[in-house]
């Protein structure tokens, strides 16, 4: 195991991470006890009732069912967002086996305890099934709190890796935080097509010049195989994230499917989850490991790896479960502090495999380690501090060991350290200004396009995006605003299916940038692109004021969004409204109204669950009311 000690932590780092500690003191604690209180109750499967027990354990083969009986050893739940849809999913579907024999193995037991759902984002872009892809991550931690309300289990392995999937297990495994809990990649495909020939073949297809069955063949390319898609979108952000806070085992988040080290990962994930039980004699539970230093770290990565957007929302959403509250704000002055030292498309050409490849995890960790960016003395489910994700996996002889990873990289193209960055602050920025507050990634986005002032073009609709463009109307600097597409209004769908037409536009010269209060995919691109602006239009946010023609300055760099208009003026325009209906009904989007009507504003996590511990100590306080909840 690793054993240097690791060097002091950077000051904006500590200072971020006493402000989060302080501003959570009373929730984490509230959180804390509660997990506490759940855990005081015993092991469960020892408290059911023997009708109960044996419902529990009926469909076991013999072996399992008298290792149950005995109460004394290991349960592990499992919960597993497999389907066919994902790739990246695909693999899962032999897991529960392995995990099982392996459990064996260790004189412990594990059942699959429930499916969570899990849709491709990549297959309903631009689709009306995109309206509930947000919302799914409310979802998936409900159903993972179904999975696990049987009280049968002494830890849980979780079993997923894309968009709203990881977030949501995180969830619920901080809501079932008296159990231990270890996430299990299955990891990206094999690379295909070369990313920026993808991109080219878009664009072309947008522009008219190639057809519909050019464009399938570039995509089944790029996409061919089970695994992870091999760009750096919020699915490999989820990876990255979940080994940052120490839930993977070190080096475990980018390894190809259907290696043979891939499955000596998830024999080791199953046996390293039963030492990690109470009956496993090493408790680790949780609520004990995720701490305020944890979502820091999880920040620090992101932001040093230019990852997804998304996640300044789900990030807030997840250390929210956990009794901790953080803000774009902090976001921000971590940004400040973090140099960007990859370029994996869509920040740069390389894919995950390349990253990997010139050092990966190992070296990104040493790197922050060193220069005190991230919390190296959290606990981890590897049984040590985070100084042991130096480390990489490799087998000997069949037996997987880990050894020190690189200590420089093999490509300076691809991922740098901190002493020669690709730049010297985070690729996130936050956004203020009489349009509201949103957030943008600027790490693809080079410096020459970063500031754009133009006339709007407003849509409120993001399907009415392509016949403007198809009949010339956005040839000329345009920033084009695309409203109503909060999570009040229907549910926040990504809206990458614009990207193709706006960088076609970029490219013919033209200054081009993008206004929403929805989102963009993990992998937004070239184009600066103001995005989950809040409040959104539909909640009385400034963009429903906005008319075709106003003009917009966005300032990424100052972090700066305005429109440029007297200010008493502004103020005295009144907000627009549109017709919404057409998004409630349809591929079951009726299903969510209430989701809609309870979804909170982007940087509280647009999620529906409210404040968890938050709104209980305001109750206690008199500050809110059932009635206003």
């Amino acid at each position: 195991m690793a054993s240097n000690q690791a060097p002091s932590l950077d000051p904006t780092v500590a200072r971020v991470t006493e402000r989060i500690r302080e501003r959570s003191r009373e929730r984490r604690a509230l959180y804390v006890e509660r997990m506490e209180a759940q855990h005081g109750r015993g092991v469960h499967r020892s408290e059911l009732s023997c009708g109960n027990l044996a419902h529990g354990f009926a469909a076991c083969g013999t072996e399992d069912k008298n290792q149950l009986k005995m109460l004394n050893s290991a349960n592990l739940g499992i919960i597993s967002a497999y389907n066919d849809m994902l790739s990246a999913h695909q693999p899962y579907e032999v897991y529960p086996d392995i995990i099982r024999d392996a459990a064996r193995g260790m004189g412990a037991t594990a059942q699959f305890a429930g499916g969570v759902p899990a849709m491709c984002d990549g297959v309903t872009q631009g689709q009306p099934g995109m309206e509930l892809s947000l919302f799914s991550r409310d979802v998936i931690a409900m159903a993972t709190a179904v999975g696990l309300s049987h009280n049968m289990f002494d830890a849980a392995l979780f079993l997923g890796v894309c968009d709203k999937i990881v977030p949501g297990l995180f969830i619920g495994a901080a809501r079932f935080g008296h159990l231990p809990a270890m996430f299990v990649p299955a990891g990206p495909m094999p690379s295909g097509l070369p990313n920026k020939e993808k991109a080219r073949i878009r664009q072309l297809f947008a522009e008219g010049k190639v057809g519909r069955d050019e464009l399938l063949e570039a995509e089944s390319e790029s996409y061919h195989s089970p695994g992870t898609c091999t760009f750096y979108g919020t699915a490999n952000s989820n990876q990255l994230m979940m080994e940052f806070m120490g839930l993977h085992l070190p080096g475990s988040s980018f390894v190809n499917p259907g290696t043979g080290i891939r499955e000596a990962l998830t024999r080791y994930a199953t046996e390293q989850a039963v030492r990690n039980s109470a009956p496993g004699g090493d408790y680790r539970p949780f609520y004990r490991q995720i701490d305020e230093r944890a979502i820091i770290n999880a920040m620090v990565g992101l932001l040093a790896s230019g990852g997804s957007t998304n996640h300044t929302m789900h990030l807030v959403a997840m250390a929210a479960a956990a009794g901790i509250t953080i803000t774009w704000d902090d976001f921000s002055e971590l940004s400040g502090a973090v140099p960007s030292l990859t370029r994996v498309y869509p920040n740069g050409q390389a894919d995950i495999n390349h990253f990997q490849a010139a050092g990966g995890m190992s070296l990104l960790f040493r790197e922050l380690i060193q220069a005190g960016l991230i919390h190296a003395d959290i606990p981890t489910v590897f049984g040590t501090d985070m100084m042991a994700y130096t480390q990489e996996p490799f087998l000997e002889d069949g037996k997987l060991v880990w050894r020190e990873g690189p200590s420089e990289s093999l490509d300076p193209d691809v991922l740098r350290p901190v002493s020669n960055p690709f730049a010297a602050t985070g690729g996130l920025n936050v956004l203020d200004g009489n349009l509201g507050r949103g957030v943008i990634k600027v790490s693809a986005v080079d410096p020459a396009h970063r500031i754009v002032e133009a006339p709007v073009k407003i849509f409120e609709d993001q399907n009415e995006l392509k016949a403007a463009f198809e009949s010339g109307d956005l040839d000329r600097d345009v920033i084009v605003v695309v409203r109503f597409q909060g999570p009040k209004a229907n549910g926040m769908p990504e809206l990458h299916k614009l990207t193709p037409y706006l960088g076609v536009l970029q490219d013919r010269g033209y200054h081009v940038a993008l206004v929403t209060d929805g989102r963009m995919s993990g992998a937004s691109g070239k184009v600066p692109a103001a995005i989950h602006m809040t409040p959104e239009a539909i909640d009385g946010g400034p963009l429903a004021k906005l008319k075709d023609g106003d003009v917009v300055r966005l300032d990424a760099d100052k972090g700066e969004l305005n429109v440029t208009m007297e200010a008493a003026a502004w103020a005295e325009r009144p907000n627009q409204v549109a017709e919404l209906d057409h998004y409630h009904v349809g591929l079951g989007r009726e299903l969510f109204g209430g989701f809609r009507h309870l979804a909170m504003r982007a940087e509280e996590g647009a999620g529906v669950f409210g404040g968890f511990e938050a709104d209980d100590l305001a109750r206690q306080q008199g500050q809110i009311h059932d009635e206003d909840a």
